[in-house]
This record gives structure tokens, sequence and C-alpha cells, in this order.
């Protein structure tokens, strides 16, 4: 707590019952914030090497929630449990600079992403030259850009201080009435970080909407094949009504009441709506890893592969320790499932034992000469062309073909 000059306890100026429901709500959120976008970065550092330049604003949103989660949730959730402002006025100013550090961070990183989206599907021609430098040029500006507001009040331009709710921090909505530098901060951090993003995302969706629905040869000009010309057309209008749902969804209410209490009288504000403003504010975290990891078929697709290596990985450890203590592996525990793994085309894998499986390695002298005199047949896949299909190894087949499947 520090020593009593830094004391700076505030009570709750909503009901027990409503605190007790915030902290809960808290404490989910957190929970699946913190594994949604560990397993977002997870999925991205696995898949590092072949991350495309957008994808590195997908990245750094997963870290500015993170961020985010693991900065404020520590201290909100016991403060609202126990019904007051547990911590220092120190604290309290870090609190709020963080919080306003990692949500301009986010909503930002979505209007670069939106911004990026826009180049590559309206712009192909300078879309396509858009490369990972560009990426971390613009990823730096982002934390720069977020930067520039969040100290703004630890310079004079602005003030911090409690929410109107009393279990958090923030900027000081009340300050503008008596100050006009608080004035002109609120003014440029709701034109700048909630008007100009809006309308940069809600543009450059619309533009992407509005390009593929009237030309297709557009997005088939950076599509890699043309049979993927439809789901490239889904994919972004998924992506553009997730991402646009998103923001509105998250800031809208924390905006609209900001601004009810900085150019109105905040005493007519009540303290339960900043507290569910806030409420939906943090959702955002949960939102973003939702979206990249169910609506971007190249993440979901790693992710998958993780967890059936994971999967593996343990069957291969059981292995090793039933064939420890019987001297061979069971392979007549797994017999049924091996042989019935299939290919994403619905062919079935024709060969004796799991790919993953690390038993065959350990096989007795016999069982291996035994597998050595034996044809194996090999994996094919039928790939189709126009109207006509041929059936090649899988072998043989492009990476790109491989990823594909």
């Amino acid at each position: 707590m520090g020593n009593a000059s830094e004391t700076f306890l505030l009570e709750s100026r909503i009901s027990k019952e409503n605190d007790f429901l915030m902290g809960a709500i808290y404490t989910v959120f957190g929970v699946l914030s913190v594994v949604g976008n560990g397993i977002l970065l997870f999925v991205a550092y696995r898949k590092k090497s072949s991350l495309k330049p957008a994808e590195f604003f997908v990245v750094n949103l997963a870290i500015s929630d993170l961020g985010m989660t693991l900065s404020l949730f520590p201290l909100a959730i016991p403060s609202a449990f126990t019904h007051m402002w547990l911590f220092t006025r120190t604290t309290c100013v870090g609190y709020a600079f963080c919080g306003v550090l990692f949500g301009l961070c986010s909503l930002t990183n979505l209007t670069m992403l939106s911004s990026v989206c826009w180049l590559k599907v309206c712009c192909p021609h300078y879309g396509n030259k858009f490369s990972s430098c560009h990426a971390c040029v613009l990823v730096g500006g982002v934390w720069c850009y977020a930067g520039v507001f969040a100290v703004g009040p630890l310079s004079g331009w602005g003030e911090y201080g409690v929410e109107p709710y009393g279990t958090a921090c923030c900027v000081n909505w009340e300050a503008p009435s008596r100050d006009s530098a608080a004035m002109s901060y609120i003014v440029c951090l709701f034109f700048f970080c909630y008007i100009a993003p809006c309308t940069v995302i809600f543009l450059s969706y619309t533009f992407i909407l509005l390009t593929v629905r009237g030309s297709r040869q557009n997005v088939q000009q950076h599509m890699s094949a043309q049979n993927k010309t439809a789901n490239a057309h889904a994919l972004i209008i998924k992506l553009s009504v997730a991402v646009c749902i998103g923001f509105l969804t998250a800031w809208s209410p924390y905006a609209a009441v900001s601004m009810w209490a900085a150019f109105g009288n905040p005493t007519h504000v009540p303290p339960m709506a900043f507290a569910l403003a806030a409420i939906f504010a943090k959702s955002s975290t949960l939102y973003n890893p939702i979206v990249y990891l169910v609506f971007k078929p190249n993440f979901r697709k790693s992710l998958c592969r993780d967890v059936a290596l994971c999967r593996t990985t343990l069957g291969g450890c059981l292995c090793s320790h039933g064939s420890a203590q019987k001297g061979t592996c069971r392979h007549s525990d797994h017999k049924e499932e091996c042989n019935s793994t299939r290919l994403s085309n619905g062919l079935p894998e024709n060969h004796r034992a799991c790919r993953h499986c690390p038993c065959p390695g350990r096989a007795t002298g016999a069982q291996r000469t035994s597998q050595n005199t034996e044809h194996s047949p090999r994996q094919t896949a039928r790939i189709l062309q126009g109207s006509t299909n041929s059936e090649v190894a899988v072998s043989q087949l492009s990476n790109e073909q491989s990823d594909f499947l």
C-alpha cells in the first residue's frame, strides 16, 4: 500500500452486488483473454517464417490486448471484489497510462489492418509491394501514435484520475470543466482516437466490399488460384463485419459516456453507466483472437497442426512408457486410429502406421525386416483441374498444394 502520504483509498460508487458482478466478469474476461491471445501468439511464433506483412498487425494486436489484460485486470479484479480502490495514487496513474496506451494501440492496429487490406484488395499494384519492412515501420508508428496520447496527461496535457464508479482509473473526464488544456486533450483524443479510426475502418471495408462485388478480377490478381476467389470473397466479408462490430461494440459505449461527462455535466452521468461502458471496452481483448483464429484459414490451419502435434507427442510418450514396461509398442491400441487417418480431401492414407507415431522406430529387428519386404502403397491425392482430374503422389505436390490439403 505504500506510506500514508501515498494512500489513495476510494470507495466504490456502485452497489456491492454490482461490484462483485464486475469482478466476476473481469475474472472470466482475464482468463479468456490470456488464453486466446496466448494461443494466437503461440501460433504466430510457430509460423513466424511464413507470416504475411498484414499479419504483423494481428500479432501486434494480440500483444497490446495481452498487455492490457496483464496490466489492468490484476488491479481491477481485487478492487471490484473489495468494493474500493486498493492501491496508491501512483498505481492509479500507472493503471490509467496502461489502459490508454494498450487501448489506443489496439484501436490503431485495427485501423492499420483495415488500411492494409484496402491497399491489397483495391490497389493491388501497390498492395503487392507492401513488405514486412513496411509492416514493421507501421507497427512502430502504431506504438508511437498511442504513446503520444498516453504520455500527454503525464506531461500536463490532460489529466489522469479515478473513474466515476471508483474502482479503476483512466482519463479524468471532469477536468475539461476547469482546465482548457484538459479540454483540448479530450477533443483531440475523441477525434484522432475514435472518429478518425472509425471513419477509416468503415471506408476501408466499404471500398473492399464494393471492389470484391463489382470486379472479381481485382481479387484474383492477388490470389494464388482461381478456385479460391469465392472463399476469399467470404473471408473478406467475415473479417469486415467482425472487425467493425467488435470495434463499435467494445469502444462506442465508453466513448459516448466519456463525451457525455467531458462536455456535459459530469454529475448527471450515472456511475453504473461508466462501469458498464468499461466492461464493454475491456471485452475488446476477447474479440480479436476469436476473429483471427476462427476466420483466418492459415492461423486456424496452423493451430490445428500444433494441436495434432501435441497429441502425437503425448501419444508417443505413452507409447514409450508402455514399451519400457512390455518391450514393445502397443500398435494394436492405435491400429484403427492409424488406419482411419485421412487426408483433408477425404481420401484415406493407405499406410500401415501413423505418420507421426514414434513407435515404428522402436520396432524389433524381425518386425523391421518384415516391413521392408512388404510393399507400402504410396499416398495419392486427386487434383481437379477444370473438368478433368488426375491422381498424383502426395510427395510430388508443390508446397502450396500441400498446404491447401
